[in-house]
């Protein structure tokens, strides 16, 4: 009988995952970009940025080296619908985010904000329009990673904070450099850094507004690889094919999961429920079949064996 239950209970939790990640945690204000599959390859310059599609992983540049690649509102605008249709596209795993030109992204273009607040069209709730650097309010199904190169300070260090994993280069110097201008963290910034590298470290950041290079910024927790100058794209792209060849159905349900356990659930009987709710329909989706490949000698690894599990 227990069984029997465990079974209905899995069958109908797996309809429910694969609804879940098959489809974007979206939000209204999100563009209505096309469902279609992208071309295989093709690099396309749109304004103020570079897309390119490898494979499965998506690369999204943003192309405005004269000012550091500070983001103006027409390159907010761009960034949302791209990061929307990666979301969206089916055929495509992994996002890589970066800066053309020496830099990450030096945060909002304080050229725009001078002009007054009535240009920015500020949008109060965070669920009917996009932060002022665009995509920093969502919450995307499948992971982003960041290749930060110079300057990831400000509002570019909060595009930095929307990417689950970060490379940086050696010489490159993140930062709550906003702070000198009286300009408020209004992209995330006080809500992933905390849960990120603690509330303390964040703190430290945010009140200060003090550079952090690339070796403290690892010790920290804010970056991820710390990798020689002019190779954090190429890292970052083995790593999104890395992760791209993993089986994807497992890969989201454990992304969010920890996703749900740091923002929504409340305890820590709630996050283990969900983990479980949503983990156990994988296990009809791809676990048995991946047990199979195992079991086969495929994918060993050489001496990798199931007793070492």
């Amino acid at each position: 009988m227990a069984l029997t239950l465990w079974r209905v209970s899995v069958r109908t939790g797996f309809r429910r995952t694969i609804q879940s990640l098959n489809s974007i945690q979206r939000q209204e204000y999100y563009s209505s970009s096309s469902n279609e599959e992208r071309p295989n390859c093709g690099t396309a310059t749109v304004g103020t940025l570079v897309t390119e599609r490898r494979g499965a992983v998506m690369v999204i540049g943003i192309n405005r080296p004269e000012v550091r690649n500070a983001v103006n509102p027409d390159t907010a605008q761009r960034l949302t619908e791209e990061l929307t249709a990666f979301d969206q596209d089916k055929s495509l795993n992994v996002a890589v985010l970066h800066g053309i030109g020496g830099n990450f992204c030096a945060g909002f273009d304080l050229k725009a904000l001078a002009h007054g607040s009535d240009s920015l069209k500020l949008e109060q709730d965070v669920c009917k329009g996009p932060g002022p650097m665009g995509p920093s309010r969502m919450r995307l199904s499948k992971p982003l990673i960041a290749a930060v190169s110079g300057y990831a300070v400000a509002g570019g260090l909060e595009l930095a904070l929307l990417a689950d994993l970060r490379v940086m280069e050696e010489s490159s110097i993140m930062g709550v450099f906003c702070r000198r201008f009286g300009v408020p963290l209004i992209d995330g910034g006080t809500v992933r850094l905390p849960q990120l590298i603690g509330l303390s470290r964040a703190l430290d950041l945010i009140l200060t507004g003090r550079p952090v290079k690339a070796h403290e910024a690892l010790t920290f927790g804010l970056a991820n690889r710390v990798v020689p100058d002019g190779h954090a794209l190429q890292v970052a792209l083995e790593l999104a094919e890395q992760v791209s060849a993993f089986p994807q159905l497992c890969l989201r349900a454990d992304r969010n999961s920890a996703y749900n356990a740091a923002f929504d659930s409340t305890s820590f009987t709630q996050a283990m429920q969900y983990e479980t709710e949503n983990g156990l329909p994988v296990v009809l989706a791809e676990s048995i079949a991946g047990a199979a490949k195992f079991n086969s000698g495929v994918g060993r690894g050489g001496t990798f064996s199931s007793s070492k599990l």
